[in-house]
Order: C-alpha cells, then structure tokens, then sequence
C-alpha cells in the first residue's frame, strides 16, 4: 500500500510539474512578440537616380532568405525587414508609400506600433529616393547601418562593425548599373567578414523605374540563391545569365516591331555574355531563318547541334 501511495505521489508531482511547464511556455510564448529563429543578414537597398531603378540585395546565413527580406515595386520602393524578422514590414511598407508616405513615414508608422521593434532591422526607400532604417537596440552584435544618397546598408550578427562601412564605401564607388553595384556592397560585406556564422543564401531584385502595371514585366533582376556554400559567387553568375537573357528578350521584342539590325545586336550581346549556351544559339538562327538569312543561321545551326542533337529533333516540329 504504502508503495502504492508513493507511485501515486510521483505520479502527481510528476504531472504538476509538466503542466506547470506547458503554462510557463505557453505564457512565454504569448508575449514573445518575435519569432525564437532570427534571420541575420547584411543587406542594401538602393534606387539609382538616373534610371529610377529601385531595388535590394541580401546574404545570409539562412536558408532561402530572399522571400523574407527582399521587396521591391516599381514606382513606390524597395524594403528589407530583417533580424528577428517580421515579414510583414515588407509588403505593409510597400503598401504605405504606394498610398502616398514617405519612406521614412512609412517605417516609423510600423515600428510604432510593434512591440518587437527593438529586435528589428529594417530599411525602406521610395521612388523619390527618400531613406529610413532602424536597427533595434537588442538585435545581436554587431549591428548597425548607414543611410546614404539613395541607398541604406544594414546589417547584424556580423563578425566585426567593419562590415556595413564596408558596403557602404563599396557602393558608393562601384561602376556599372544598379544590380552591379549593389552586388559589389554584398562582396565586400562578405570580405569585411559577414555573418558570423557564415554563409548560405542570397537575393537581389530589382525593379524598374516606370510601372507598367504588370508587376512581372518590372522586374528587371529576381534572383533567388537559396542554399549554396557560396551564394554571392551564385549570384553573380545569375546576374549574368539575366542580363543575357534581359538581351534575349529585347531582342525577340525588336523581332516584332521589325527591327531586325537591332533584334541581331542584341542576340550577339547576349551570345557575348554566355557564349555556350546552346538555347541563345538555338533562337539565334531562327530568328535569322525567319528574317529569310538562311545561310548566316547554318553555322548557328551547326554548333547547336553539335551540342545536343535534340535541337535536330526540335527543328522540324516548330
């Protein structure tokens, strides 16, 4: 009996405790006003004043952290909600300046309502090129950001506070279109040292400057790398094969408007870009079969061919 009463004591000790934990994580839990897994980042958005291009570029030690902090719409601005993220910045701040706030309006009307804000890092800019970031007073060291002319660099978990100076002056000094020299900030994040953890994924999207009410022909680069032991490296050889694509396309658009010099001037731009990719090749020499250039299409033929002999079963079924 007695042996008994003790395994029946156990027993409810035992169950007091468990529902005593379940309280005290479920009442943890309803406070918590962000999620336990952060997505530490370095990141930049960015709008280029002579094209209007808005657009932002993220690293992280994270899986595919594209969807979660990259966001961008032509015409209204570019946002990368980050930290112990709420992904909700991203499309609420699109929202706020397509209604008309300002880049800085629009972060301040959000982290004042937000009990989460001081582990937040967040940055917005507007078609105008106005610019506003917060980086909250508890996201993990280091951490930190500089507004710039057109631009904001932010980053935490970094391995030293060398690493968004880094961007910043990377940026600044970068050549070439806004892609590029937001992909030049990304690299030279990484060599001030990045994520302390390390690496894993990246993102870069850009948009451009006039609407045209269809969202999916605005976006000029929307690239994801989500999961890869060198995502930057991955990046940028995305962004060449866009870019090479970009020509493809504007050349098939010349096609139809009949502008055969100029839909030719861009097939060689993309062929120059990726000279061994056999479905540039490929379209190429339709395009001139169908200018009635038969005999400029064979040699374009021929290496295609060469490639892959599904091309020759392609051919005739077109």
């Amino acid at each position: 009996m007695r042996v008994i009463a003790t395994s029946l004591l156990v027993t409810i000790l035992v169950a007091s405790l468990l529902l005593e934990t379940t309280r005290t994580d479920a009442q943890v839990e309803a406070k918590r006003p962000f999620p336990i897994r952060p997505v530490h980042t370095f990141s930049i958005v960015a709008r280029d004043p002579s094209t209007s291009e808005l657009g932002v570029a993220v690293q992280s030690h994270w899986f595919s952290v594209g969807p979660i902090v990259a966001w961008a719409e032509a015409g209204v601005g570019a946002v990368a909600t980050k930290s112990f993220v709420d992904p909700s910045y991203g499309k609420l701040g699109l929202d706020l300046m397509r209604a008309g706030k300002s880049a800085p309006d629009a972060l301040k009307s959000l982290t004042a309502g937000d009990e989460g804000r001081d582990v937040r890092q967040v940055a917005m800019i507007d078609a105008q090129g106005r610019v506003d970031a917060r980086t909250g007073k508890n996201d993990i060291q280091a951490a930190g950001h500089i507004i710039g002319k057109n631009y904001s660099v932010q980053a935490n978990l970094m391995l030293s506070e060398k690493v968004w100076p880094a961007m910043s002056a990377a940026f600044e000094n970068a050549k070439g279109d806004l892609a590029e020299r937001m992909l030049v900030a990304l690299e030279a994040a990484q060599a001030a040292g990045g994520d302390i953890r390390g690496k894993q994924s990246a993102a870069l999207v850009v948009v451009t400057g006039k609407p045209t009410g269809q969202a999916w022909k605005d976006r000029v680069f929307d690239l994801r790398v989500d999961d890869s032991p060198e995502p930057l490296i991955e990046l940028r050889r995305l962004v060449k094969l866009q870019r090479a694509y970009n020509h493809m396309n504007a050349g098939d658009l010349a096609v139809e408007h009949r502008d055969n010099e100029g839909a030719l001037r861009e097939y060689g731009a993309a062929e120059k870009l990726v000279p061994d990719n056999a479905e540039m090749i490929y379209w190429h020499a339709i395009a001139l079969v169908n200018m009635g250039r038969v005999d400029e299409s064979l040699p374009l033929f021929r290496r295609v061919f060469a490639m892959d002999p599904n091309w020759v079963t392609l051919t005739p079924r077109l």
